[in-house]
């Protein structure tokens, strides 16, 4: 199958529910602008089937053999590996990015079911010591239901974040993703079905984001909340998730600092940075966005940041000419060419872009501005667009203090050759993830996440299976 998926449904109990006159919402293709499907959506009823069968899961697969577990995760790793042509193209229709970057994304989901599968047979608790005829013992064990939401940016990888841990440590789950990006979710649950999940065990809602957060946060069956999006709105969940005290993951928003110093290798930084700036079209939470540019390279630095970004062909994900799709829905670029506009008015200089694109798609044109000011709302508020803010500085104290200056803290980028600068940063710069001379973050067996109003907890690694366990200490005299 080469198309969009005509029918979607919720995944609920092991069956997929499409119809019977729920309410619908219409999917639209971002490069064109037109209708291709209609979403199903959750009623309250279908939520509270959902959180009856999910309690009902975790009692059940609890008590599976991690090998067991790690045997179905592998084989729905190999599944989306085999389908991940028609995932990939499933993920740009719905969602803009190009063929190439949604191939990558669901390889990468891939690799990261594979990882899970092997490190939830790891979990490993400590005996302690003491007296003779004495046994203190630390266990690990699975938290219990989940409730999960997902953001529309990554539509798969996004869903395999929230599921291969989560059942890899033993627990349940229900996820809602992006009602946007619903194809993608629907396509990697099926190949945990085929894979042999138990139906009960993971399931998929879509709805009202408000009425089903609510609901299912308000539940007594659900022990964790995990979440990627917006600051405003992990907030909103916490407030709802804190009437029962439970456990939370919170991976938001960031805006992320480019610390370019004298000494890097400007050529090379300069291709890594535009490639990386403007994969997804800048819809990326750890996309580079804040270029602060020590002085001595500073105009070389902005002249051929922007020769790059005008070389780069918008257009349709699908094709493989494009080098950067549209954003995902009619509003990102209205926000975006309204943080342009401002930063315009109070004497940034537009080098290239600054303007929607063409056609009938969600287009805006890959952008960079120099000599941003400080009070540009771009350079306060997440743009999670294609335009690249650049300012001067003159010492390393003013480029850690820019780095510092936002209440975000989830991905920072360096570039310089000096070691001893290099440590210096690694310490300094407040952030759950610090990148130098190099642009990768997520890797499976390494933490992925933030600190101060980017979340805290993480996804990926060790630290993503142990986020979905209670500690136990037990002691027997």
């Amino acid at each position: 199958m080469t198309d969009y998926p005509s029918k979607l449904g919720l995944y609920i109990d092991g069956e997929w529910i499409s119809g019977g006159g729920r309410d619908t919402h219409r999917l639209l293709n971002p490069a064109t602008g037109a209708g291709q499907a209609d979403l199903p959506l959750a009623t309250i009823a279908d939520l509270d089937r959902a959180l009856e069968a999910t309690e009902r899961g975790f009692a059940e697969w609890r008590k599976v053999a991690p090998e067991a577990r790690a045997a179905i995760l592998n084989k729905a790793a190999a599944l989306i590996r085999e389908r991940a042509d028609h995932i990939a193209r499933v993920a740009t229709m719905e969602q803009g990015k190009t063929l190439a970057e949604a191939k990558g994304e669901v390889i990468a989901s891939a690799g990261l079911i594979e990882f899970h599968a092997a490190e939830g047979q790891r979990v490993y608790g400590r005996v302690l010591m003491r007296a003779a005829g004495m046994r203190s013992m630390v266990l690990h064990q699975p938290v219990g239901p989940v409730a999960a939401f997902c953001a529309w940016n990554f539509p798969a990888l996004n869903v395999v974040r929230k599921v291969a841990p989560a059942i890899a440590a033993g627990c349940s789950i229900i996820l809602k993703p992006s009602e946007e990006t619903p194809g993608s979710a629907v396509e990697v649950m099926r190949c945990f079905q085929d894979a042999g999940l138990p139906g009960n065990v993971a399931q998929i809602v879509f709805g009202v984001p408000d009425q089903i957060s609510r609901h299912l946060l308000a539940s007594p069956v659900t022990k964790k909340l995990s979440f990627t999006g917006s600051v405003p709105v992990g907030k909103a969940l916490m407030k709802l998730a804190a009437d029962s005290v439970m456990r939370m993951t919170m991976e938001l928003g960031g805006h992320s600092p480019v610390l370019v110093f004298d000494d890097c290798d400007l050529e090379k930084t300069l291709d890594t940075l535009v490639a990386h700036k403007f994969r997804n079209a800048g819809q990326v939470c750890v996309s580079p966005t804040r270029f602060h540019v020590q002085e001595g390279i500073y105009e070389r630095f902005v002249q051929g940041f922007a020769e790059r970004a005008r070389k780069l062909n918008i257009g349709d994900g699908l094709d493989s000419a494009s080098n950067m799709g549209p954003m995902a829905n009619p509003r990102r670029p209205d926000a975006i060419a309204a943080m342009v506009d401002d930063a315009r008015s109070i004497g940034a200089r537009v080098l290239t872009g600054g303007e929607p694109g063409t056609g009938g798609g969600f287009f805006y044109q890959p952008t960079v501005i120099a000599d941003v000011p400080l009070e540009a709302r771009a350079m306060n508020d997440e743009p999670f667009g294609p335009v690249a803010l650049i300012r001067p500085f003159a010492t390393d104290e003013d480029a850690i203090a820019e780095a510092n200056r936002l209440p975000y803290g989830l991905a920072a980028y360096c570039f310089t050759e000096n070691g001893r600068r290099q440590n210096v940063l690694s310490e300094t710069v407040e952030s759950g993830m610090v990148a130098i001379n190099q642009v990768r973050l997520t890797w499976p067996d390494a933490p992925f996440g933030g600190v101060k109003e980017s979340g805290f907890g993480s996804e990926d690694g060790p630290e993503g299976i142990l986020a979905h366990t209670i500690t136990k200490a037990v002691h027997i005299a």
